[in-house]
This record gives structure tokens, sequence and C-alpha cells, in this order.
């Protein structure tokens, strides 16, 4: 048994935390699918206990469907919509929010085994306590981010949508780090070299693009100006400004998708850099200039991607995939900043 009184590393704490890290990134996958087909809406109740079932019943099915036919998305949007276009639209939901129960389970129940063993690294107790609280949190970000679309709103808020994004993709990038930290210990010297700085500044604005990216959905921004390189036949969009700044940053479709292409531009130019420089630095570690090549072809796979997306004018099927791309990219970009920092 490793006790972390006497050791560092953990190979078993270390595939766990990467079993927990695919389940977050299908959670993410998932989560994207129900954006796409306006399904976040079709369960109105945040049960975390109950709703784990679904309806048993057609009874229970004729209730559910009678709250969804309350909320203005139905009356707005689907007010033909039958019962069994109504089940379609509620697995995917439901789906989603099983995945995050299963999440829960999957990281809290092995974290308590690892501490009673004494299996867990005692400098990774507080990053893992830290992940179970960000996961309870991301549980009451998702109802927050709900509710924003069953009073006023045909759908969820996009900043609301953006925050639920960010905190999964921030626990995504944690889980990966610490479980590259528990399958190899700690470093036992420090880079100090600018490389640190570089890759963490990368992982930083591939996080916010994919931040970005989550505005572009919340908005159905990709619904519009389908053309590239240009947006309508123009360099600019045609409508740009929305009520106010933060009426424009957040909830105009032009704004926000120009903004999604510009982050997109910088971030393939300085995976770029990054792999030229990688290639040519005599200091870098083999496995380093490894993940930035790997960067360099992520990156250029998810802009093509991403293009041809919103060409096709978001299709479910790569809308799902570009939004897995992110997540891709993210953990690429994870392993890259975690690698440098180490001589």
């Amino acid at each position: 048994m490793t006790s972390f009184l006497r050791s560092d590393r953990s190979g078993p704490v270390a595939i766990w935390l990467l079993v927990v890290a695919v389940l977050v990134f299908a959670m993410v996958v998932v989560g994207g699918a129900t954006r796409l087909t306006d399904s976040g809406l079709s369960i109105t109740q945040w049960k975390p206990i109950m709703g784990a079932l679904p309806p048993m019943s057609e009874e229970a099915w004729r209730a559910n469907f009678e709250l969804y036919k309350q909320i203005p998305q139905y009356h707005l949007v689907n007010p033909d919509m039958t019962l069994e276009a109504y089940k379609g639209i509620f697995w995917w939901e439901w789906a989603h929010r099983l995945l995050g129960r299963v999440v829960g389970i999957a990281f809290a129940v092995p974290f308590v085994f690892f501490l009673v063993r004494r299996m867990l690294p005692r400098r990774l107790i507080w990053r893992c306590g830290a992940m179970l609280a960000l996961g309870g949190l991301q549980g009451l970000v998702g109802w927050w981010m709900v509710s924003s679309g069953l009073s006023e709103r045909v759908s969820v808020a996009p900043e609301r949508l953006m925050v639920h994004l960010g905190l999964a993709l921030a626990l995504f990038v944690l889980l990966i780090w610490t479980a590259l930290d528990a399958w190899n210990g700690a470093p036992r010297v420090e880079e100090r070299s600018d490389w640190r700085g570089w890759a963490l500044a990368f992982l930083g604005a591939v996080f916010f693009q994919s931040l970005l990216g989550a505005l572009v959905a919340g908005n159905d921004a990709g619904l519009v100006y389908n053309d590239w390189p240009l947006m309508n036949g123009s360099l600019l969009p045609d409508h740009y400004a929305g009520h106010g700044l933060w009426g424009t940053l957040a909830h105009s479709q032009g704004a926000v998708q120009l903004h999604h292409r510009l982050m997109a531009y910088a971030v393939f130019a300085a995976a770029i850099v990054i792999a030229a420089g990688a290639a040519r630095a005599r200091r870098l570690p083999h496995e380093a200039k490894a993940v930035a090549y790997v960067l360099l072809g992520v990156v250029t796979l998810q802009a093509g991607l991403g293009i041809w997306t919103l060409m096709a004018a978001v299709p479910l099927s790569l809308g799902v995939l570009h939004q897995a791309g992110a997540a891709v990219l993210l953990g690429a970009a994870t392993a890259f900043a975690w690698r440098v920092r180490r001589p």
C-alpha cells in the first residue's frame, strides 16, 4: 500500500483522475448536443436525488410535459410539440444531468477511499478537495443556468451558459494536471525558462476562446454570417453593437461571432509560434516538443472544423465535434503547460 506519508506518486490515483476527466469530457460533449437540440429546458425542476430516474409511466411523462408547457419556450418556439417529440428533447437533458451525477459519484467515492487508505499524495489532497467542491458548485450553476430560461426567455442566458461551460472546462484542466502530477510525482527542479509563461498563456488563451465559443452557442450566433473569411461579404458584421457594452459583448450575434473568429486567429498564430520555437529549442524536453507539434495539429483541425461548422450553419454532428475538439485542444494545452515546467 502506498502511503502519502512516504511517496508523492500514485498510479491508481492518476488513473482515477484521468477516468473522471474522460467522464467530464463526455459531459461537455453531451452538453453541447443538449444545447444544439434546444433540449436544455425540457426538465423544468431540479431534483438532485429523485431526478436521477426518468419518468416511469405514461402519466409521469404527461406530467413532465405539462410542466414544460408552462415555460415560454413551449409557447413561443414549440407550440405544436407532441409528447413523443418532447421525449426526444427530454432524453438529451436527462442524459446530461445523469452524467453530472455519475461524475460526482466517480470522484467522491474513490476520493474517500484513497484518503482512508492513505494512498493520496499529501500535496494533492487539498487540490482534490477543491475539485470536489467545484463539482458540487457546477451542479448549482447548472440549475442557475437552466432557471434563466424558465420565465422570460426561450433559451438560457448566454453568460450563464458561459459560466457553466467554463467551470466544466476548468475542472477538466485540473483533473488532467493533477493526474499528471500523481503519476509523475513532484518535479525535483522547477523549470524557470520563458516556456513556462508562454505555455500557461497559451492555455489561458484556449480557455478564453472556449468561453467565447459558449457565447456564440448561447446566442445561436453560428446561424448567421455563414460565409468565411468575410461576414456577409464584409470584414465586419453589419450589426455589431448591442444594447450597451454588456449587450454587445455577451448578446450581440455579430459581436460574439467576430470575437470568436479573431481569437481563433490569435490561437492559431500562437500555436505556429510555439511549434516553431519548440523545433529550435535545445533545452525543451523531447516530450514537450512532441506535445507542441500535437498542439499545432489539433489547432489546425479545430480551425478547419470551426469554419466548416459555420459555413454549414451548425448541423448537430459538426457542432458536437467542434465542441469536443475544443476540449481536446484544451487537454493538449494543459499537457504542454504541465510538461514544460519539468526539466
